[in-house]
């Protein structure tokens, strides 16, 4: 056990003092927190104020019917202002009738317009010709507006679990597939750094010194621990600096941002009879809040762990018994990468129904199950199929771990021969 833990500390040691290992740990958190929080100021800041636009309405149609949305668009009637002086006047545009006979109006502005200006200019203008011809059939306008409004919140619909919490489908979409593609990117990362380093070792001859001290079984066992304690390492220490960094970030936010927050979160309903009145980033941030955060967290780390446990113990077997030709490793690699990439499938097609066949047996096979459990994890399946999960990779987990030590041990001392999987297969049945 002594020897073991020499290696794993070897392992451990030189690799978290590369500079490598330093830059990827603290820049990448604080990317993503810089990415997040500039996408939420840019969401606030994108809410364009109101615009003061020049009408011309030289038959006076619109002046009576066309109401201004104070939020957005404010229209001036004014036969004074044309397509020269508007801007001089402080307009930011100016829209006149360009062919009447289609119905088209022209947009002058100095920059080009934004596509909400547009709609909403459109829109205006079409509801507008409604009001027209309401007031034409003798329909009390009024009274249909008061109907629309009460009959577009008549019903409301929210999806809430057993817990009695509110469920947002996209949030979890987003955190069961950024969740599942970051399982698959580790294992594939951290997978290959083990293979390397066997590879390495046996190209250069370190391997056989090394083999003469202790078991090829525990060198093996202590190159994949190791390198997964740095994995681990690097995996918590980016938790920790993005939750440090995620708090410090919401102090910039507006005031009132943090204050629509809280009032969602106080009560989620509030959102449907008000909506408009909510920034879309507020209800973001809000939805996010609401999960279940200790449960992903935790289970994030028991399937990096299981996953990489179950597959760089492959990956050695793999480095175990290539010689110096990268091609030989890649086509000895493509079984392993497979059932990864066939994980990443289900994940990507079955996301939108997580409770789906294909989905539930993902989560279950130990070789797809850190990337598809994942995927199910924010809308929180049953508890005894979590269970399942964990206890078949970890007998997973044990079983490919048997299996390579197996071919190590042979591999890690053969020069000069190709071995297939078929041979290396029957390496795992000698005593």
């Amino acid at each position: 056990m002594n020897k073991i833990w020499l290696i794993i500390k070897r392992e451990y040691v030189t690799r978290v003092r590369n500079k490598t290992f330093l830059l990827s740990t603290f820049l990448l958190p604080l990317m993503i927190v810089l990415f997040i929080a500039g996408s939420i100021f840019l969401s606030v800041k994108s809410e364009e104020k109101s615009k003061r636009i020049a009408f011309a309405d030289s038959s006076e149609f619109f002046k009576p019917l066309l109401r201004n949305d104070s939020s957005k668009l404010n229209f001036v009637f004014d036969k004074t202002i044309d397509t020269v002086n508007y801007t001089k006047k402080g307009f930011d545009g100016f829209v006149y009738l360009d062919d009447s006979a289609n119905h088209h109006f022209v947009l002058r502005t100095p920059k080009a317009a934004s596509m909400s200006t547009i709609s909403s200019i459109e829109s205006k203008l079409n509801e507008a010709y409604q009001n027209y011809q309401l007031q034409k059939s003798g329909i009390d306008k009024a009274y249909l507006d008061s109907l629309r409004k009460a009959s577009s919140r008549y019903f409301s619909v929210d999806n809430k679990g057993d817990d009695d919490k509110i469920v947002n489908a996209g949030v979890n979409y987003a955190v069961g597939f950024g969740s599942g593609i970051l399982i698959y990117i580790t294992m594939f990362i951290f997978g290959a750094m083990v293979m390397r380093g066997v590879m390495e070792e046996k190209t250069n001859r370190i391997a056989e010194v090394m083999v003469s001290s202790v078991k090829p079984f525990q060198l093996m066992l202590g190159k994949i621990l190791g390198i997964g304690a740095v994995g681990l390492t690097q995996l918590l220490l980016w938790i920790i600096l993005m939750s440090a960094l995620s708090l410090v970030a919401t102090a910039f936010l507006p005031a009132d941002i943090m204050s629509q927050v809280q009032q969602i979160q106080n009560n989620p309903a509030v959102v449907n009879n008000n909506a408009a009145q909510f920034n879309e980033a507020a209800k973001l941030m809000a939805n996010v809040s609401s999960l279940n955060w200790p449960l992903i967290i935790g289970c994030f780390i028991f399937y990096f762990i299981g996953g990489y446990l179950f597959y760089s113990s492959l990956f050695a077997a793999v480095g175990s018994v290539v010689n110096e030709d990268p091609q030989e490793a890649q086509s000895l690699m493509l079984p392993i990468m497979m059932p990864i990439i066939f994980g990443f499938i289900i994940l990507s097609s079955n996301l939108n129904t997580p409770d789906n066949d294909a989905m539930f047996w993902g989560s279950m096979i130990p070789f797809t199950s850190p990337i598809v459990m994942m995927g199910r994890i924010s809308t929180s399946p049953p508890w005894w199929q979590l269970a399942l999960s964990m206890v078949l990779l970890i007998g997973g987990f044990l079983f490919t771990t048997w299996m390579a030590g197996k071919i190590y041990r042979t591999g890690i001392l053969m020069y000069g021969k190709k071995a297939s999987w078929k041979e290396m297969i029957k390496w795992t049945f000698r005593k």
